[in-house]
């Protein structure tokens, strides 16, 4: 994400001080060296996260918080390894008689979860093959509310309300564009295929991620961490399909699909992909994945200049250009 609101909202020019409500993305009490007490938070909004520190912490004096409240906080912006780091001198829970944005508070997707979902859904059912419609329809319908809502990931790419919609919309659309220039020139190629597994690669999100009712992530499911939403999906698919009596074949080209959608050992995926249509759906994936990043860190920095390092991207400085802007 890019730099939240809160840090840009200052209050004070000559002490950088600055003032507003965030969501606790995470909360650990903590012992500094010499055995006081701190808090150490994650703090967002829809701009970004920052991490933040509230030093002799005390519980009768400033009271407790936990992961998905809204708090009101005060504090000045450090710098500590070349990170923005927020150091609270005062806190607080929202009360109800604050008048909060809460757009300003939790970044959504720019496309309507609903809307996006019933569109993808009538698609699958325009698929030549029958069995494919049925499995993705299955797997949609019953996960139809989380589906709509929740974020594509804990932190990076789409991790907003609604980014798993935003992501797969984007990549069905890509992926039609994919298969209009591919299909004529090697017609044995399954558009079917393509997008079954756009629709259903991440599945599985919805049961890895712990996500609150304001349709944010704050941390892994138990199942989440211990098996990841690749494995997950991947049973998903066997389970409805052995219920839908669906072919083994097909059931397996899908699984793999699933199950290679991240191009490599190295980001979680046990087996390269190794037909052409899986190839496909972990291209796309990735291209979306970086377009995603890259804007988002790119809306943080001015024209002609470069973002901190992505480490999520081998560690680069992007560039902000001009150039096409109008």
């Amino acid at each position: 994400m890019g730099r939240m609101n809160l840090l840009s909202n200052c209050i004070n020019n000559t002490t950088g001080a600055v003032e507003g409500f965030c969501l606790v993305k995470s909360v650990q009490v903590k012992n500094n060296v010499k055995g006081a007490d701190y808090l150490d938070f994650t703090l967002a909004d829809a701009g970004g996260e920052v991490n933040a520190k509230l030093w002799d912490y005390r519980t009768e004096t400033h009271g407790v918080f936990a992961v998905g409240d809204i708090i009101k906080v005060r504090g000045t912006v450090n710098l500590w390894k070349d990170v923005e780091q927020l150091k609270i001198d005062r806190i607080r829970h929202r009360t109800d008689s604050d008048a909060v944005d809460m757009s300003a508070i939790v970044a959504s997707s720019p496309v309507d979860g609903e809307d996006t979902f019933r569109r993808i859904y009538e698609f699958a059912g325009t698929f030549a093959d029958k069995d494919l419609t049925l499995l993705t329809q299955y797997l949609l319908r019953g996960r139809k509310e989380a589906i709509e809502s929740y974020p594509a990931a804990l932190r990076l790419h789409h991790a907003c309300r609604g980014g798993l919609m935003f992501h797969t919309g984007t990549m069905l659309e890509i992926a039609k564009k994919v298969v209009e220039v591919y299909k004529p020139l090697y017609p044995e190629l399954s558009s079917d295929l393509v997008y079954c597994g756009v629709i259903l690669h991440d599945i599985a999100k919805t049961e890895e991620l712990d996500v609150g009712p304001l349709g944010v992530a704050t941390a892994y499911s138990m199942r989440g961490q211990l098996m990841g939403h690749i494995n997950m999906g991947v049973s998903m698919v066997e389970q409805a399909a052995a219920e839908l009596q669906l072919p083994e074949e097909l059931t397996t080209l899908i699984s793999h699909i699933l199950l290679s959608h991240h191009g490599q050992p190295d980001f979680g995926s046990p087996k390269f992909p190794m037909f052409p249509e899986a190839e496909i759906v972990s291209e796309i994936d990735m291209l979306d994945a970086r377009m995603f990043e890259m804007f988002d860190a790119l809306s943080g920095v001015e024209v002609g200049q470069f973002t901190e390092r992505q480490w999520s991207m081998d560690n680069r400085q992007l560039f902000r250009h001009g150039h096409g802007v109008k």
